[in-house]
C-alpha cells in the first residue's frame, strides 16, 4: 500500500485517539504540584531536626530521588505517570524514574551490558546538555566580567 505523506498523515489522525488538552494539563498540574507539596513536606521536615537550609535542601533532593526510584521499582510510579502525564517529569522524582526505568528494563541482559550501559540512556542526553550549557554559560560569564 502506498500513500503519500498527506494520505499518511490524515490516516494517522482518523487512528489516533483524541485526547482533552484541558485534562491532561489539569492532571499534570494537579499532580505535578502534588509531588512538589511532598517535597516541600520533606524539606520543613528535615529543618525541623536542625538542619540547615542547604543540608534540608540537599537531603530533600537525595529523598524525592530515592522515593522516585523506589516507586519506579514497584511499578507504582509507571501507573502515576499513566494517570498524571508531565505532571511526573518535571519534578526530580522524574529524573529517578529516567534512571530506574530502562535499567529495569535491560536487565535481563545482565549487569554491565544491560542495567549499568543502558541507564541513562533516558537521563543521559539531557545530563550531556545541562552539563555542557553550564560549562559554556560560565565560560561566557568570565568572559564578560
Amino acid at each position: 500500500m502506498k500513500m503519500t505523506k498527506q494520505e499518511y498523515g490524515e490516516y494517522v489522525k482518523k487512528k489516533s485517539p483524541n485526547s482533552n488538552m484541558i485534562a491532561n494539563v489539569l492532571r499534570a498540574f494537579v499532580s505535578g504540584g502534588i509531588i512538589c507539596a511532598i517535597g516541600e513536606g520533606i524539606l520543613h521536615m528535615y529543618t525541623g531536626f536542625g538542619l540547615g537550609t542547604d543540608e534540608a535542601a540537599t537531603a530533600t533532593s537525595i529523598t524525592l530521588v530515592f522515593l522516585g526510584a523506589v516507586l519506579t521499582g514497584i511499578g507504582i510510579y509507571d501507573r502515576l505517570a499513566k494517570f498524571a502525564g508531565a505532571g511526573t517529569l518535571v519534578p526530580i522524582t522524574g529524573f529517578a524514574n529516567s534512571i530506574v526505568s530502562p535499567a529495569l528494563e535491560f536487565k535481563s541482559e545482565g549487569y554491565i551490558t544491560g542495567t549499568s550501559a543502558k541507564m541513562f540512556v533516558i537521563a543521559g542526553p539531557v545530563l550531556v546538555f545541562g552539563i555542557s550549557a553550564s560549562v559554556i554559560y560560565g565560560i561566557l560569564l568570565a568572559i564578560i566580567k
